[in-house]
């Protein structure tokens, strides 16, 4: 799908410049914070979430330009939570998109409070952004879906689980659980945002919903592939980091050969979700395949 892969390149283009406007004022917030917020914020990668978000609008046909404020929000919880997840009482990876991680660069403390004030500015963007403000209810929605995304029952929960399972003989249920919190619950509100804002009919919801649901653990599920099969220099961190800290992943539960096929099952069951939208689903397609294939 060449015209496709065009899209979804214009996308990552255009959203590597509206970003940095979106940071803090320089003559309001002091200068080492924000080098460390745009350090890590404009680091580059692929802004799978941001086309998450994008490619949801597509297929209920809204404009992208009312779209930015949320893209970049969920992008900067994304950051945070890479910045965090770094830190040597998390993950305590060296390197994040294939350059040092922000503590390594700055400091812990600076690298903290970066991801703190980036969470924060995610949704200062959604509370104050134009394109919402005219539609009040919807706005309250997706903020309250991208707190609880990141909170105690999404992000942060999953964290939590998935630290105290290092060392631990768990099931692939369990592992799913963890990552349905840790990875899908911020994927699956980058495909409800856009239905909220659009206020669409509750089938169209619960077809992106689920579409988020399912592209997002298989991303995971490759994510961990990956780690075991890639190298540094293909994923932009630390390669065979999981067996290294004792950490739960699919290969090591199920094998390689059975993550690959659970992933593919799981982009099966989020293609299948897509004939219940009424716009152009072909870069949502894209994606999923996407979450599979890190090639294309």
């Amino acid at each position: 799908m060449p015209e496709v892969a065009a899209i979804i390149r214009a996308w990552q283009t255009r959203f590597e410049k509206i970003l940095p406007g979106y940071l803090p004022e320089p003559s309001q917030t002091p200068p080492l914070l924000l080098d460390a917020m745009f350090y890590s914020a404009a680091a580059g990668g692929k802004r799978i979430r941001p086309l998450f978000v994008y490619a949801a609008g597509r297929a209920l046909n809204l404009d992208e330009n009312r779209l930015d404020g949320i893209a970049v929000a969920i992008e900067f919880i994304h950051t945070y939570s890479l910045i965090h997840d770094d830190l040597p009482s998390m993950d305590d990876d060296d390197l994040r998109r294939g350059q040092p991680s922000c503590h390594r660069k700055f400091d812990e403390a600076t690298a903290i409070l970066a991801g703190d004030a980036l969470q924060a500015l995610a949704f200062e963007i959604l509370a104050t952004d134009p394109a919402l403000s005219t539609a009040p209810r919807q706005q309250i929605a997706i903020i309250l879906g991208l707190a609880r995304a990141c909170g105690a029952s999404g992000m942060a929960g999953g964290q939590v689980l998935d630290l105290a399972s290092l060392g631990e003989q768990i099931s692939q249920l369990e592992l799913e659980k963890i990552h349905a919190f840790k990875t899908g619950a911020l994927i699956q509100i980058c495909t409800v945002a856009p239905a909220l804002l659009a206020l669409a009919p509750a089938a169209q919801k619960k077809a992106l919903s689920n579409f988020g649901k399912s592209a997002g653990l298989a991303f995971q599920v490759f994510d961990d592939l990956l780690d075991v099969t890639g190298c540094s220099e293909t994923t932009g961190k630390p390669s065979q980091a999981d067996a290294a800290r004792s950490k739960p992943a699919f290969p090591a539960i199920i094998g390689v050969e059975k993550s690959l096929q659970r992933a593919h099952e799981l982009r099966d069951q989020a293609l299948l979700e897509l004939i219940h939208l009424p716009g152009e689903t072909d870069t949502l397609e894209w994606l999923a395949a996407y979450a599979v294939d890190r090639d294309r």
